[in-house]
Formats: C-alpha cells, structure tokens, sequence
C-alpha cells in the first residue's frame, strides 16, 4: 500500500475519540482504514514497500456512517477492498464485517457493541437525534470522526467534547465555559470564558493532516448583473413580483432576493463563456430555477449533461464535453471527479463548510491537473456582498442579521 508521508503521520497520532482534520482530498478514508486495521485491530500493513501483510489479531466490525451520496457510490466499499475487508464477513479478512450507511439512519446502530464506528464528514454538531444517537454509539464502541471543518465554535465541539469525557454533558459545558446573552428571548452565547482549556481538549483530540497538493487552484469571481429595480421592489416594498403578492415571511423575501439576482440572464451567459473555453465542467447551484436555466443553455449548446439532486441521481458525463449540475445539498460531500479541472459556482451558499467541500469535489490528490480553475458568479447585490463577505471570512450567511442591518 502506498500512502503519503502526512497519512503515515496521523496513523501514528490517532486514537480512540480522534478527530481527523484534512483538507477534501488528502486521503483521510483510507488513513481511517490503515488506522483500522493496523492499530484497533492489530493487523500488519505492507506501507510503502516496508513491513508485511499479516491478518488482524484483534478483529472486530467496521460500522461506516457517511453522505448517502457516499453509500452509494460505493466508495468506502472501494476502499476496504484494498485492506480485505467485505460487507460479507465469509470473504472479509479475519471475518470482519463492513456496514456502509448513511447519517440519517445512524439510530439503527444504537445497540451496537465492541464494534468500531467512522463517523465521515462530520454531522455531530448541535442537540439533534443524531447528536444522541452518535453518544449513544460512542459510549459502547471505539470510534474515530472524519472532517475537513471540525468546527466554526467551540460550541460546535460540544458532542466530541462530551464523548470523549472531558464533560459529562452539554449543560455542564455552558455552565464552566459560556456566558449568555441576556437581551434576547433564545438562549444566545455571547463570548466564551477559559478558553485555555477548551483549546487543551481540541489538541487532545485533533489530528490534522497537513499535505501540500500538487495542484494549484485559481479562483475567478465574475461580476453579474442584476435587476436593481426588481431587487428594490422586493426589498423595500415587500412585494413578490413573480407571483404578484405580498412578502410575509423573512425566509421568503430573502429567496426573492436572491431569485432576483441568480436569475439574471447575465449568469447563463457568463456559463456558455466558461463553457466554450473549458469544454468540461461541475456547475453548483441552490434553486431549481438554476438548473432549470442551465438546462436550457446546454441543450441550446448540445453540449450533454447530468444531474446530482434530490431527485435525479445521474453520473458524472465522459466525453471531450459536459457539464455536470449539482445542488449544493444534495451533493457538495462524499463524491470526486479528476476528468475535469473546472468548476463553476453558478450561486452562492450560505455554509463555509459546504462550499469548502463542493470547491474539494476536484481538488484530489490523484488529479491529473497542475492547476484547477473555480468561477464564482456573484453580483453587487446587498445580500450578493452579504453572503461573499461571511463567506470570506469563513462563517455562514445569516439571513435575520442581514435584514436586521
């Protein structure tokens, strides 16, 4: 097997509650797999041409939680097959069963013992059923978390914190760390107090792997046009002009807004431009009218495409020409693609996290390019301006703070 100098790195570092920190595209799957087998199970790995192989002599059953999207690419199965792991315990090395699946169906693992989990792309954030159900987990199994975001606040480390037993629970992490806001009518942490000791237990637990790509990224922001009248008629009147009527939620107006400036012909024609130089690319976008447009542009260009939504399931095209439509949901995680060195941001989202991880989507460390092109549409819109600069400085875009200013 062959594998980096940062991947031999973090095998070496790792350890039951471990966080893996990497870049999309550094190789944490297969480092959580060699980590698998070598240390939890105490197998012998050949790694670069040293050492042997030899059958694990403390076996015990993977469980996989991952993107749907994942799951069914069969990607981690891709991965295990290298290491004789199988699905079928009668053809898996040692009789060690894999089970792949998908966050939503992480309650149905709760009463799994002396197993080990790897919890890829993180989703344990907050107080959700899924928060439960990975405590639930990780009281009774060994366990390692996969991301290339651990976290934007340390209150976003608050499940890992507890599962790792440096609190026994999110009360008493409020109670010794958080000093709340007392104006508002929602429990609102206004600052964070011994910092120190929460940076303590992220060193404890964080193993980040640092690897410098080959490829080199170019990032182009085109300026679109919008319809400033159309913008004004929503923003300030209230009043949705596509379907003549009244705005009266908040949610609402700022999908107008938006609707006002992603729907610019300006964006379909910034795409064919891209698209005649490029010949290949993935297109993310947020709205269905989105890819209803692009729809339209590529046949216009007889150029084939694909889709990756809630609905369609589509693989990536082949060919000297395509393009590929993603919504950001549905597919910013857990795929990749090296055939080309394009992609284009048809629209902003409002997640950092799912922005850094759709930019990953070819940005891997087998890509054949020397340098990958992104091309961000964007317009000076107010709420265009908004979300780029939350965006740049690595936060999310919060609609009630945009319109409260």
């Amino acid at each position: 097997m062959e594998l980096y100098p940062h991947q031999v790195k973090a095998i070496e570092k790792l350890k039951n509650g471990s966080i893996l920190c990497g870049d999309v595209g550094t190789g944490k799957s297969r480092t959580a797999l060699a980590y698998f087998y070598k240390v939890v199970c105490n197998g012998d790995i050949e790694i670069n041409g040293e050492g042997s192989w030899g059958v694990p002599t403390a076996p015990r059953d993977l469980f996989i939680i991952t993107t749907a999207k994942k799951r069914d690419s069969l990607e981690w199965m891709k991965e295990c097959i290298i290491f004789g792991l199988n699905d079928d315990p009668k053809k898996s090395v040692a009789g060690i069963k894999v089970t792949v699946d998908s966050w939503n169906n992480i309650k149905k693992y709760k009463n799994i013992y002396n197993s080990f989990f790897i919890f890829d792309e993180q989703r344990v954030s907050g107080k959700g059923a899924w928060v439960k159900a990975f405590l639930n987990i990780a009281r009774k199994n060994q366990w390692i978390l996969l991301t290339a975001t651990p976290g934007d606040t340390w209150s976003d480390y608050i499940p890992v914190f507890v599962a790792n037993g440096f609190y026994r629970n999110q009360t008493e992490f409020y109670k010794e760390h958080c000093v709340f806001s007392p104006y508002t009518n929602y429990p609102k942490i206004e600052r964070y107090v011994n910092e120190g000791e929460l940076a303590r237990h992220a060193a404890q637990i964080i193993v980040r792997m640092k690897f410098r790509k080959a490829a080199e990224q170019q990032h182009y922001y085109i300026q679109c046009n919008y319809n400033k009248h159309l913008y004004m008629t929503v923003f300030r009147d209230r009043w949705d002009p596509y379907d003549n009527c009244p705005i009266e939620e908040t949610g609402k107006l700022c999908y107008l807004l938006r609707k006002v400036c992603n729907s610019d012909i300006s964006r379909i024609t910034a795409v064919s431009e891209i698209m005649k130089e490029k010949k290949k690319a993935i297109i993310f976008y947020n709205y269905t009218y989105e890819v209803e447009a692009l729809r339209e542009l590529f046949e216009a260009l007889e150029i084939p495409c694909a889709e990756w939504n809630g609905q369609k399931h589509e693989e990536v095209p082949t060919g000297n020409s395509w393009g590929y439509f993603v919504q950001y949901n549905a597919g910013a995680e857990g795929w990749n693609c090296i055939t080309t060195d394009t992609l284009i941001f048809f629209s902003q989202h409002y997640s950092y996290r799912l922005t850094v991880q759709a930019a990953g989507r070819i940005d891997r460390m087998n890509t054949p390019y020397s340098e990958l092109y992104y091309y961000h549409l964007k317009s000076v819109a107010p709420i265009d301006v908004a979300i780029s600069r939350a965006l740049k400085s690595k936060k999310n875009f919060n609609e009630k703070n945009f319109l409260g200013k």
